[in-house]
């Protein structure tokens, strides 16, 4: 059987994006919808959900087998759960050492270590986009208000932010105004970033709205998984941080709920850019 005939399994996280997935797969052969144990689907309902531990990752991918599945892909945020060593069955202890190996370098390792650990038990790995094109938007303006030269000027100075941090491992998202770096993204997210920026005192130069959220893959990412993504919740955080835009990189940035998130842009006086990398 091949990846094309056999079933799909969504190994979800937070957010929207798995339930995306899943609804657009129904339309062909079921998928598999899976959670981390404590890490609940949102927006499940009634869908059957395989539950699954770390500490039981060979079982899971038996499972898996199980049910017909030849391809996996990983949507949505996830959170390093706490590993109880009692629990390991001897199988997948075994892959331990080089698991732990991996996350000593940084989150993109830790991906790619997972990646190769699925691929090594016979799946096939895609990305979210190879399912929903649509979801990675081309280059242009999405909605009715466009960014000034000193936006675009920000632009170019958050895109070089980001790769700096990427190339560390560090985050995906940085918010430039007028030439200042006013926060980046580190462990914590693009929320909590935006969100410690509601409160950030404001030099009389630099007034609101003033400033851009820019979001890019790292360099070098896997983008089989954990690219970034924006959607209405992320507009939201922007305006309320006193931002007059947000900008992403094109063919690099989930857009998650694209009408919504374009009409609370429009409403909410923001400019969205999908921009071409240069």
């Amino acid at each position: 059987m091949t990846a094309a005939e056999g079933r799909t399994a969504v190994i979800a996280g937070r957010g929207r994006l798995p339930m995306l997935l899943v609804e657009a797969l129904e339309a062909g052969v079921a998928p598999v919808l899976a959670e981390l144990e404590g890490f609940p689907v949102e927006g499940a309902a009634d869908r059957p959900v395989e539950r699954f531990r770390l500490e039981r990752l060979v079982p899971f991918f038996d499972r898996l087998h199980e049910l017909g599945v030849t391809r996996v892909v990983f949507a949505g945020a996830v959170r390093r759960p706490r590993l109880e060593p009692a629990l390991f069955d001897a199988r997948t202890a075994a892959l331990v050492p080089r698991v732990l190996a991996a996350m000593q370098a940084g989150d993109d390792a830790t991906l790619r270590a997972v990646i190769a650990l699925f691929e090594e038990a016979g799946f096939a790995v895609d990305a979210a986009s190879a399912l929903v094109p649509a979801l990675l938007p081309g280059p242009g303006v999405l909605g009715a208000h466009a960014p000034s030269e000193a936006d675009a000027a920000d632009a170019v100075r958050a895109a070089a932010i980001v790769a700096a941090l990427g190339a560390v491992d560090v985050g995906q998202g940085a918010v430039v105004a007028r030439g200042l770096c006013l926060a980046v993204e580190a462990l914590p997210g693009t929320d909590a970033m935006l969100a410690g920026l509601v409160a950030l005192p404001r030099p009389e130069t630099l007034p609101r709205p003033a400033g851009l959220l820019y979001k890019a893959p790292k360099p070098g990412q896997d983008r089989r998984v954990d690219l970034p993504a924006i959607g209405p919740a992320t507009v939201a955080a922007a305006a309320a941080a006193g931002l007059g835009g947000i900008v992403v990189e094109a063919g690099g940035v989930l857009l998650i709920d694209r009408a919504e998130t374009v009409a609370a842009a429009d409403a909410a006086g923001l400019f969205l850019w999908s921009r071409a990398p240069l």
